[in-house]
């Protein structure tokens, strides 16, 4: 506890580190607009809520497409608690329709299951199924070294070999096939062409989840265990991954 004058003190310092951080921010959102595109010339189908449509109709007539790759597999009987708790963050859309963008999730299940559990959920985002396509396995968001080369988090097998996977930090093992992960991926519309221009993994789709950056600003922050200061808080076990994570509607609040 300290006086307003020290509090003063202490939050311009602070300041100056979030000025650089805003900078550098802009910068790296501009170098990612720089990227390269990748023409899509594989005629991906998805499953709606209006039967069979293509990776442009996804885009709802507008030129760009934010995507969440949200896992769920075909066997499974809910989703993913994470993407769960990112998809709980989506609002109203409009302010990205306004912005000439569209909003989707994407998932392997069959849509009927997608179409349950979103009611379930109360979630009024789109969400297409892509069972029994390649798409995410193209995108990275399944990897089975029996059906594409695996690539996670833009590293190949051989490379996972010496970086190791982020859940075991050893190789790739055929034992990981079939796995599902969370990603964000973006796409450009020019005409009745469409191109891929980003894609994202791990953390780097965290401000997505779980209130991250509301929970940022606060004396506590996100309670999780390899926060600083240590012993600010007791973790909750909250994190992606983390023992007491459920889907929304089985939190007890």
């Amino acid at each position: 506890m300290v006086s307003q004058q020290e509090w003063d003190a202490a939050r311009r310092e602070l300041l100056v580190q979030e000025k650089e951080l805003t900078r550098l921010r802009d910068q790296v959102n501009a170098d990612r607009r720089r990227l390269p595109m990748v023409r899509v010339n594989k005629p991906y189908t998805f499953e709606g809520p209006d039967g069979p449509v293509s990776l442009l109709d996804l885009f709802e007539g507008r030129p760009q497409l934010v995507m969440h790759h949200f896992m769920f597999a075909p066997d499974w009987d809910e989703a993913c608690a994470s993407c769960s708790s990112a998809a709980d963050g989506i609002g109203r859309l409009r302010q990205l329709h306004v912005r000439n963008t569209t909003l989707a999730a994407v998932s392997r299940a069959p849509y009927e299951k997608l179409a349950a559990f979103r009611e379930r959920m109360g979630w009024e985002f789109p969400w297409y199924s892509s069972y029994g396509t390649d798409f995410n396995y193209d995108y990275h968001a399944t990897l089975d070294s029996r059906v594409a080369p695996v690539q996670l988090h833009f590293r190949t097998e051989a490379e996972l070999a010496d970086a190791g996977t982020p859940w075991t930090s050893g190789p790739w093992t055929e034992s990981m096939n079939d796995s599902e992960l969370p990603g964000i991926s973006a796409f450009l519309r020019v005409d009745d062409e469409v191109f891929h221009t980003y894609s994202t993994y791990g953390r780097g789709i965290e401000e997505f989840h779980n209130g991250y950056p509301y929970l940022d600003l606060t004396a506590l922050g996100r309670q999780e265990e390899w926060e600083e200061p240590k012993g600010r808080s007791v973790p909750l076990g909250l994190q992606v991954g983390g023992p007491a994570m459920r889907v929304p509607d089985q939190y007890e609040v």
